[in-house]
């Protein structure tokens, strides 16, 4: 008999998922101590990989458990098998695992369940760097949280309270990202006028200012005044605007040239989900940052760098 943490290791699949799975699909129907806690059996095992397995080529959790309460146990170990010489082999904040642990952030935001969605940050901050962990773990899970709120799977109580949930993480970690390496003009990070979604915008922030930039974060929602005055109460060297969805684009571009206006040496780059959908006619040199959040934070180094 296996522990949770135990079934988890064997399995490959985390905690939080592995209770989400059993509570939600009834995956697994675990054995229980005198003191409550859950006991797996090798059955149970052979059924989390089964369906981590199922999940891992394309199959969402809710269609994969409807396909395992079809399967006897022969059937199980069989699809078992087939993910046993995989496990351990993936890097642990791999595709597979940053997809699993979104299922569970969305499971539990569902249910509007803090302590399980606090467990399931935790988990995904353990994962890594700061940067590789926003990129490649804690923004997929957000973006699966908006897909999940916009099908009716979550609602906007959920939404709001998992997503405070990562806010409160970032803003601890901005906090705790050091000193800058210079006193040089700062760079500006924020949003235009009318754009609300900032966790990414927040993430890189905490990220450039880890690499050592001298970082203003101004939040969500800037009216283009508040961004010329700004600069100006500042003397910033540069500015950073995200573009998160297709609105955000006009009125980044407006932000952008008022600035530009203002202080035709300051620097600008917009980055998000839909920086590449920025027309720059007429505000070169700009600079598009990519995806990436080390990257991102490495390109704009980089330029300020060489701007000197």
């Amino acid at each position: 008999m296996y522990t949770i943490k135990q079934a988890a290791a064997q399995s490959g699949v985390p905690v939080q998922l592995l209770r989400a799975w059993e509570r939600r699909y009834g995956v697994v129907k675990p054995s229980r101590t005198k003191a409550g806690y859950r006991l797996y059996d090798d059955a149970d095992i052979a059924r989390m990989r089964a369906m981590r397995h199922l999940v891992s080529n394309g199959w969402s959790p809710s269609a994969a458990a409807a396909h395992m309460h079809e399967l006897d146990d022969a059937a199980v170990g069989k699809i078992s098998e087939l993910d046993t010489d995989t496990l351990g082999k993936a890097e642990p904040a791999g595709a597979l695992v940053a997809r699993l642990l979104a299922d569970a952030f969305v499971e539990s935001a569902s249910r509007i369940d803090e302590a399980a969605f606090e467990a399931v940050l935790d988990d995904m901050f353990a994962r890594g760097s700061f940067e590789h962990v926003a990129s490649e773990i804690v923004m997929p899970a957000l973006v699966a949280l908006g897909d999940a709120w916009e099908s009716g799977m979550v609602d906007v109580a959920g939404e709001h309270a998992a997503a405070h949930a990562v806010q409160r993480r970032l803003a601890l970690a901005f906090l705790a990202s050091g000193q800058p390496r210079d006193d040089k003009g700062p760079l500006l990070i924020g949003l235009p006028p009318g754009a609300r979604h900032d966790l990414g915008a927040l993430a890189f922030a905490t990220a450039a200012r880890r690499a050592g930039l001298n970082v203003r974060y101004l939040g969500a929602d800037l009216p283009v005044a508040d961004w010329i005055e700004a600069v100006e109460l500042t003397e910033a060297r540069a500015i950073v605007l995200g573009v998160i969805i297709g609105r955000d684009v006009k009125s980044a571009v407006q932000v952008a040239r008022a600035v530009r206006g203002a202080r035709d040496d300051v620097r600008i780059a917009f980055g998000g989900h839909r920086a590449g959908s920025v027309a720059t006619d007429g505000l070169d040199p700009v600079l598009i940052l990519p995806e990436d959040l080390g990257a991102a934070v490495a390109a704009v180094d980089e330029r300020l760098s060489r701007a000197g």
